[in-house]
């Protein structure tokens, strides 16, 4: 499964936001249509997010070449990119990166197709490395909790939370995926139902507030979740209710994993109270496509993201190996020089 295809110096964009009733892949060959749709989350996911984002630079190189304020161009195609979604930091370590290559050799659009080629398929060779490491924490027969999607739709790779999945079904170690709805958009039900059915890997959807009643009745072995942001100590930045999700687990004693690579970490934040968390318009909470389901003009709040404390978590499963507590010396050691 993918959700993104580089062809003919063109980007092509799945739009998710029509999934699962409808297929439908966007044409981009210039970038601010790319900021748009990352806006509205036809594209999502923080992986996926830095792949888009380094090939819609490409598009702006190839806009700007030849033009007169090359650097200049650039600089603002960056910024527009950075603002489209603030708290996936795998957003602004790819522009960054594609930044330095900038830097490095000039109004050069080839190069910096190269450079953005090499970041997807690093990006796939990553997950299958969360996976592989990922699938060693999952005990046979498992019954496994997840929340939002953190799969091929989500990272352009078999996935990081989905990724351990899909490896550990490989083995016939999963007995069952319970994939939270995650409201209020739905891409439990919508996008991580729609991968792990389309693989053939037993998945049941289950409302958000039905997780702790499965854990009561002992029918959760594990949960494992993506990420979209990690503070240095461990702290970590994923959907709405991923903090919910690790409560119940803690209380019932079920274990809980991210599963992330180590671009999703910002070792510049201690912690995660300094985590933008973005919000976002209230009509996502008051309709459900026409249907209105609250009343006009009630006031809404509607983060994106819940930060979750590390000291909830049973380990973090990176491509370089599963991280088991306390955090940070060990996180750090991650990153040397």
């Amino acid at each position: 499964m993918e959700a993104l295809r580089w062809e003919d110096h063109a980007l092509w964009l799945l739009d998710q936001t029509l999934l699962p009733g409808e297929t439908r892949w966007n044409r981009y060959t210039d970038y601010r249509p790319v900021v748009a749709d990352i806006k509205r989350l036809a594209v999502r996911g923080a992986p996926l997010i830095g792949v888009a984002a380094a090939y819609a630079y490409v598009l702006a190189a190839r806009a700007a070449a030849g033009g007169g304020d090359f650097a200049g161009a650039m600089d603002r195609a960056r910024d527009d990119l950075a603002a489209s979604r603030p708290t996936a930091v795998n957003l602004f370590w790819a522009l960054e990166r594609m930044d330095r290559r900038r830097r490095a050799v000039g109004a050069d659009p080839a190069a910096l197709e190269a450079e953005a080629e090499a970041i997807q398929k690093e990006n796939i060779q990553v997950n299958e490395a969360i996976g592989r490491y990922g699938a060693e924490v999952v005990p046979p027969g498992a019954r496994i909790l997840t929340h939002c999607n953190a799969g091929a739709l989500a990272t352009d790779g078999i996935g990081t939370a989905l990724g351990v999945i899909r490896a550990a079904h490989r083995q016939g170690k999963v007995a069952m995926v319970y994939a939270d709805e995650t409201r209020p958009l739905l891409q439990g039900s919508r996008l991580t139902a729609y991968e792990l059915h389309a693989d053939g890997i037993p998945v049941t959807v289950i409302a958000d507030n039905m997780a702790a009643s499965l854990m009561g009745k002992g029918r959760i072995d594990l949960a494992i979740v993506g990420c979209d942001r990690m503070a240095a100590n461990g702290d970590l930045a994923n959907k709405i209710g991923t903090y919910s999700v690790a409560v119940n687990c803690h209380y019932h004693g079920v274990p809980l994993y991210v599963a992330l690579p180590l671009s999703t970490m910002d070792l510049s934040l201690p912690d995660g109270s300094g985590i933008p968390i973005e919000e976002r318009g209230g009509e996502e909470l008051t309709r459900l496509g026409p249907v209105q389901t609250a009343p006009e003009g009630v006031a809404v709040y509607n983060p994106a993201f819940d930060v979750t404390p590390h000291q909830l978590l049973a380990g973090i499963i990176t491509e370089k190996g599963v991280i088991r507590p306390p955090f940070g010396e060990k996180l750090r050691a991650l990153f040397p020089g």
